[in-house]
């Protein structure tokens, strides 16, 4: 076999290095804002789920993140220690958690209402092609859970 056959499996001809490399440098950006309130970048996405929607259950928790319960669910537990949020049983199904904020987990949202902005700054892209990179990486994300729906 010639080089041209192994030409797929160089890094640089990879879409998903990119994606990953792309992803930890972004997420680390997080840490200098996050650290002083005590939150890794996993909670904060939680808390940022809970503040948009507070009373959520479990599941719709891990589907707004996009990550499975065995994720989610330590975290979750971390956070109702840390005193930030009550989790409840559904008076519907008892198989079914509600998690609430407690005024605790609120009042935290006024401390992390800037990180946002921060993070955005620290980032060296236009506004337009930061959100044709926003659009693109859901166009993908939208197609993945399509295809994924049937199996």
């Amino acid at each position: 076999m010639s080089g041209k056959d192994y030409e797929c499996l160089k890094l640089s001809n990879q879409l998903c290095f990119p994606l990953y490399a792309a992803a930890r440098s972004v997420t680390s950006m997080y840490t200098p804002y996050l650290a002083p309130l005590g939150l890794t970048y996993t909670r904060y996405i939680v808390f940022l789920v809970l503040w948009e929607n507070d009373g959520l259950t479990v599941g719709e928790i891990c589907r707004r993140l996009m990550l499975d319960s065995g994720t989610v669910s330590p975290i979750l537990k971390k956070m109702r220690e840390q005193g930030y949020i009550e989790k409840r049983q559904s008076s519907d199904d008892e198989r079914t958690f509600i998690i609430n904020l407690t005024e605790k987990g609120q009042a935290l949202q006024q401390q992390a209402k800037d990180i946002p902005q921060k993070v955005g700054g620290c980032m060296k892209l236009s506004p337009e092609k930061a959100k044709q990179l926003y659009d693109l990486l859901y166009e993908l994300l939208d197609n993945e859970t399509t295809d994924t729906k049937g199996e």
